[in-house]
């Protein structure tokens, strides 16, 4: 059983808490270290580890002073590099290479997103559980096999974005970026189609964009595509 909490899933900043009642652990840590204290009731030392996928800041800020805190911080060099990180809480990791921390085993995957060494993880652990933490991305060539959770950013609707190109409300420049930086609709639909869902619970839609997204929209047609239970992030 994985239990999954959402602290926030924006450009604003992304956080999340995962545990399988045995080893908690933060995904991201993009909002002030005093906001992710409060989101956790103060109760830091109960977090294990922390995984960040990439340098940006919405998912990344409190990175050091989660260190401070006396809690590792996973991630790739070129991260930690953009992010000024080390010291021996730092835990340097690489895309195909697995490593364990507490129940959980963890595989972190490449992903394709405009910044130095972003990740996504594949997270098992000894119950059986499996969770796929995939964000920030706008193209994933890996294969899950056995998934009972999905964690997947949704950001965008092709249509939704034309629509406001077409109207003057977005620059086709940022349009452009969107589709080289991040994972819509559309993407999660391909992704849950070549992918095994036979066994997954729940599936979280990521970090939903504030104008290029329509949450009951987004939330339907996954439920109609997968058969399965779909939450939305909060913001």
């Amino acid at each position: 059983m994985i239990d999954i909490q959402c602290f926030g899933s924006s450009s604003a900043g992304n956080a999340y808490r995962i545990t399988d009642g045995h080893t908690a652990l933060l995904l991201e840590a993009g909002f002030p270290y005093k906001a992710l204290q409060r989101a956790l009731n103060f109760r830091m030392t109960e977090v294990v580890g922390c995984l960040i996928t990439h340098e940006h800041l919405d998912h990344s800020k409190a990175a050091k002073d989660v260190m401070k805190a006396g809690i590792n911080v996973y991630t790739s060099q070129g991260t930690a590099d953009a992010r000024g990180l080390s010291g021996h809480r730092l835990k340097v990791i690489k895309a195909m290479e697995p490593f364990h921390v507490g129940t959980w085993s963890i595989l972190p995957f490449d992903i394709q997103h405009d910044v130095e060494e972003p990740l996504g993880f594949l997270l098992a652990n000894t119950a059986g559980d499996k969770l796929v933490f995939l964000t920030d991305t706008y193209y994933c060539r890996h294969r899950f096999a056995g998934l009972t959770h999905i964690m997947v950013e949704c950001n965008y609707s092709l249509d939704v974005v034309n629509q406001r190109v077409a109207s003057g409300q977005l620059h086709p420049a940022q349009k452009k970026r969107l589709l080289r930086s991040h994972f819509g609709l559309e993407h999660v639909k391909g992704f849950l189609r070549a992918n095994d869902i036979r066994k997954v619970q729940e599936i979280w839609l990521l970090h939903l964009s504030d104008g290029n997204s329509d949450e009951e929209r987004f939330k339907r047609e996954i439920q109609e595509t997968t058969g399965k239970l779909v939450r939305v992030a909060g913001r």
